[in-house]
């Protein structure tokens, strides 16, 4: 287990396809079960998975080149051949909230509510297409010398040149995370009062775990010397804390005490790692 057998199902079709579309299944079946719960129109959740998931991968794509024209400088045209891999997670839940506020103001629609029925199945969905980069080899964290902590799925096996070494298995990190998350999520929905706090609560989830677990990783996008995907966690989780805040305080004078104090101890936080 710790050195998957092929990336291959069959020896035909990539495992990283296979589990990106079964997690994007389950997000739709989710939102189709939330969607009248909402008050959305029937067929709302199909309807937005047929727009959402070509700008998803438009974006994870164009993020993914954004970050890495370094690899394409030499051959631009290679930049469309999206079936060599390349495809950045961050770009494309930013192209897919693109599309569904796009969505949205076309239907005449709450964006705040498509955003509440897509949220719990899109942490479950990433949960599940984690399990690609075990099958790909990729998304691992450092290398591990101490012996009593190289098993699997603590740790994975990579090849190189001197054979199979453990590296942490950040996929799993991450894949637990996420899913641990959307069992909150779910668990939570119908007790929130406004619209738009599920997707509050998935962005500080899905953000702070990401922002932890993007320190190990060796195969992070750049800008610069920072680590993009991480301090794009730690600005969404700031900016999803201040809303939940000023929804919980409306009113009252311990918002600005509260929110400050939380927004203080996010960068201090951020700052350990």
């Amino acid at each position: 287990m710790a050195l998957p057998y092929s990336r291959m199902f069959a020896g035909l079709i990539p495992w990283y396809g296979i589990l990106v579309t079964c997690g994007m299944g389950l997000s739709i079946w989710l939102a189709g079960r939330e969607e009248k719960r909402l008050g959305l129109p029937a067929d709302t959740a199909v309807d937005l998975a047929l727009v959402v998931i070509p700008f998803g991968v438009l974006g994870a794509r164009v993020y993914y080149v954004l970050m890495s024209w370094g690899e394409f400088e030499s051959a631009p045209l290679s930049v469309f051949y999206i079936w060599n891999g390349g495809l950045a997670i961050y770009g494309g839940v930013i192209g897919g909230i693109a599309a569904a506020w796009i969505y949205a103001r076309r239907k005449n629609l709450s964006f705040s509510k498509i955003a509440d029925m897509v949220a719990p199945g899109l942490l479950l969905a990433q949960g599940v297409g984690r399990w690609g980069n075990y099958f790909n080899m990729e998304a691992y964290g450092p290398q591990i010398t101490e012996p009593s902590l190289q098993f699997f799925p603590f740790g994975v096996l990579i090849p190189s040149a001197a054979g199979n070494v453990w590296h942490m298995a950040t996929f799993f990190y991450e894949s637990l995370w996420n899913l641990t998350g959307f069992c909150m999520l779910w668990g939570i929905r119908k007790k929130q009062k406004d619209s738009g706090n599920i997707f509050c609560w998935y962005l500080l989830i899905y953000g702070s775990g990401r922002f932890v677990i993007e320190q190990l990783r060796q195969d992070s996008l750049y800008i610069g010397s920072f680590r993009a995907s991480q301090w794009l966690s730690l600005v969404l989780c700031i900016t999803a804390a201040v809303i939940l805040l000023k929804r919980s305080f409306a009113g009252t004078r311990k918002f600005i005490t509260v929110t400050a104090c939380t927004v203080l101890w996010l960068l201090r936080w951020s700052l350990l790692y």
